[in-house]
């Protein structure tokens, strides 16, 4: 269980959100809304810890974040709006780096079919630089397909893709709330999750 309370961001001089609070349970969704600005990126990089937060505090399964350390981050799983892949590398190579970093274990045959799924199929050894921001994203993305950690944190998962790619990764989601996991996702565009619960909060 992910609890929020009080949470307040101020950066420089200017707040950019307070009192922000919400609950989410296995199985649940929270849908961050709001302008450019506003504080959505800040809002899910605080979550993640890689933010320091004015006032307020995050709890998982009871506990302050900041006490469980990285216990808390091995049930973590945060995708920025940046892709996070290395451009020498290539879809496989960087797919089963990350595995490697999340300290997961990924043989390279579900990693190929990871990439598959999201339709790279003949992209696998070409080096990411030659890919166009769209497949890019579906390299980022392919993480989620063998991810099984508890709490998803997507910042603009849906960016540079097409409708069929948006489908697909809605439904990856869907499975991931399916299985009892957890899900805060940001975005502009319409998100169709047909499983779990949907909650909405907007900022601003």
């Amino acid at each position: 269980m992910l609890e929020v309370s009080g949470l307040e961001c101020v950066r420089g001089e200017r707040r950019l959100f307070a009192g922000v609070g919400f609950r989410l349970s296995g199985g649940e969704m929270l849908y961050l809304q709001g302008r450019n600005g506003c504080g959505k990126t800040s809002l899910l990089r605080i979550l993640c810890g890689l933010s320091p937060v004015t006032d307020g505090e995050i709890r998982w399964r009871g506990e302050l974040i900041g006490k469980l350390g990285e216990d808390y981050r091995q049930e973590l799983c945060y995708l920025g709006h940046h892709n996070a892949i290395k451009e020498e590398l290539t879809p496989l190579e960087n797919l089963l780096a990350s595995a490697r970093l999340a300290d997961e274990a990924l043989v390279e045959g579900a990693a190929l079919d990871a990439l598959e799924m999201l339709g790279l199929a003949g992209r696998e050894d070409l080096a990411c630089r030659y890919l166009s921001q769209g497949q890019k994203r579906r390299v980022a993305l392919a993480r989620l397909v063998n991810e099984r950690r508890a709490l998803w944190v997507l910042d603009e998962p849906y960016v540079a893709l097409d409708p069929a790619a948006i489908e697909l990764v809605a439904g990856l989601i869907g499975a991931h709330l399916q299985r009892g996991g957890l899900t805060v996702l940001t975005t502009h565009q319409a998100v169709n999750i047909t499983a779990g619960t949907v909650r909405e909060l907007r900022l601003g």
